[in-house]
């Protein structure tokens, strides 16, 4: 069954209040341990991103490693963006209780914070979008070189270190409802070190040896990691402050065509916040996005249904005069 973009859905039945317990660890305040950690986790992969191309060179990239970051990129990142994005944030298709799990586990594996925390912080900026209260607009301090600067600075990354965090009894009251995905939010911890350390393993099982388990880490946790924490955070970035903007929004959001393979069809943002809950976002011709194929293919094995497929008359009504 499809249902088409735009339509509405009846709203998940309110939880009770003893079900609304934080579904993060620390609960909704970060504390310093907590920002020192997610330096590290920041810092130690960037560090492995800039030294990448100097270490191709003198070392070379092989073809098992390449194949590895490669294999986890993709993984992780359609997590994030069929999983987190489409599906547990905007409800662009309902899924079987198998995929819903899965495409929770597997967005974990990006490492980009624990589900829940993830999807409030999403849907307080799709409410806030670009004006007060959006967490990571990159106009947040004015429209002047210096002051978008430090707003594309503040956008891309420095709002993962803002103490105050977006209540998720107030923005994911629905997640926090669910036994199981509540418990895969809280074992964050766990997706990170299973994220970290497959790698290497496969490496050395490969190989039978430690260089291969060491080269494995480098290309396919720490540069990968890395890789695609920026590419997600250019959306919140770059595509909130330069693009095209064919569809109307109420925000400033563009698209910019050469983040589309990388971020899995999520650059084509103008689309996105022109019609939030469309499964598709790259609906003009050409436009990649290969998070839309997989979710078609999600659709035709059965696993999910009532899927918000854009049609023609949707598109044209976003259409920009």
């Amino acid at each position: 069954m499809t249902v088409q973009a735009g339509q509405e859905r009846t709203s998940p039945p309110e939880p009770s209040p003893q079900q609304l317990v934080s579904a993060t660890r620390g609960g909704e305040k970060q504390g310093t341990a907590e920002r020192v950690t997610l330096a590290l986790f920041i810092g130690v992969p960037f560090l492995a991103l800039l030294a990448a191309v100097p270490v191709a060179w003198g070392w070379g990239l092989g073809w098992l490693d390449l194949a590895i970051a490669t294999v986890m990129y993709f993984v992780a990142c359609h997590g994030i963006t069929i999983g987190f994005h489409r599906y547990f944030t905007h409800g662009a298709f309902k899924a079987n209780r198998a995929l819903r799990l899965t495409l929770a586990v597997a967005g974990s594996l990006a490492i980009e914070g624990p589900l829940v925390r993830w999807v409030a912080d999403h849907r307080k900026h799709h409410r806030f979008s670009d004006k007060e209260g959006d967490p990571h607009s990159p106009w947040r301090y004015g429209e002047s070189v210096p002051a978008l600067l430090k707003g594309l600075w503040w956008a891309h990354m420095g709002w993962l270190f803002d103490e105050e965090q977006t209540p998720q009894q107030k923005y994911a009251p629905d997640l926090i409802a669910d036994p199981a995905i509540r418990a895969i939010s809280r074992l964050f911890w766990l997706w990170t070190l299973i994220s970290m350390m497959l790698p290497p393993l496969v490496g050395g099982l490969v190989t039978m040896s430690w260089q291969g388990a060491l080269t494995a880490f480098f290309w396919g946790s720490l540069v990968r990691v890395a890789l695609l924490h920026h590419v997600t955070w250019s959306i919140n970035s770059i595509c909130h402050a330069i693009g095209e903007r064919p569809f109307k929004s109420r925000d400033r959001s563009g698209n910019v065509w050469w983040l589309a393979v990388l971020s899995c069809g999520e650059s084509w943002h103008n689309l996105h916040h022109a019609d939030p809950t469309s499964a598709r976002h790259g609906v003009l011709r050409g436009q990649i996005d290969s998070s839309a194929r997989l979710i078609r293919w999600f659709e035709q094995a059965g696993w999910a249904r009532d899927v918000r497929w854009p049609d023609a008359e949707r598109i044209a009504a976003r259409r920009a005069a």
